[in-house]
């Protein structure tokens, strides 16, 4: 039997690209917005491009995002992408009003990168560096430091963050983490589904600590 994911819809995520991509690496991928399957799920992915403010008024509208702080409790895999990472964390400045509340599941904040000097957003292949932290985390078994990934964003977590959370980082206007993880919880600023061999690799490492359906 497959590892069962429930790939999370809010009108803000690349979904079919990164269901592909987890069907690629052995997952039976269910795309939903219904926070019953969600709470119950046995793994979750939270892809998403785009605001910050229009992904919370989504999610806390529908009781997506009370089903998804249920599910994290009871320990099920998650792996938020770019802007599902962004939403762990207890706000950001994405908003109109300046900052805007986020899930809170993680301490700290996302700011906006720096343009006076590099061009935002950030977009193409860049490397990442894998901490301490990273080296004994489950999604970068096999992942060479300095291997280069997919980004594509404007804002980044902020150096608020606990670094024994850090996976990894990335110098891109500044040194920004790109990669954290506690306990189930995984997510990276990056995009796995754009990431070629390497972000193939990372999912097929997070689709293994899915439990199988039927187990």
């Amino acid at each position: 039997m497959a590892a069962r994911i429930v790939l999370v819809d809010y009108s803000k995520g690349n979904l079919l690209s990164v269901a592909r991509s987890l069907a690629d690496v052995g997952a039976e991928v269910a795309i939903t917005d219904d926070p019953a399957v969600i709470r119950s799920a046995s793994g979750i992915v939270l892809p998403g491009v785009g605001s910050l403010e229009d992904a919370m008024g989504f999610i806390g509208a529908s009781g997506v995002g009370e089903a998804l702080v249920d599910a994290l409790a009871r320990n099920v895999p998650f792996l938020g992408i770019c802007l599902g990472e962004h939403l762990l964390m207890e706000s950001g400045e994405e908003s109109e009003s300046g900052s805007c509340a986020a899930l809170g599941v993680l301490k700290g904040t996302v700011t906006r990168l720096d343009g006076s000097v590099l061009k935002v957003p950030h977009v193409g292949w860049d490397q990442i560096e894998i901490t301490q932290t990273g080296r004994a985390c489950p999604l970068f078994e096999g992942i060479e430091d300095g291997a280069h990934v997919y980004f594509t964003h404007s804002y980044a977590l902020a150096d608020d963050v606990d670094p024994s959370l850090v996976a990894a980082y990335t110098d891109y206007t500044r040194r920004f983490p790109s990669a954290i993880w506690r306990d189930n919880i995984f997510a990276v600023q990056f995009h796995p589904e754009k990431s070629s061999r390497v972000g193939l690799a990372i999912l097929r490492n997070f689709v293994r600590l899915v439990p199988e359906e039927g187990r």
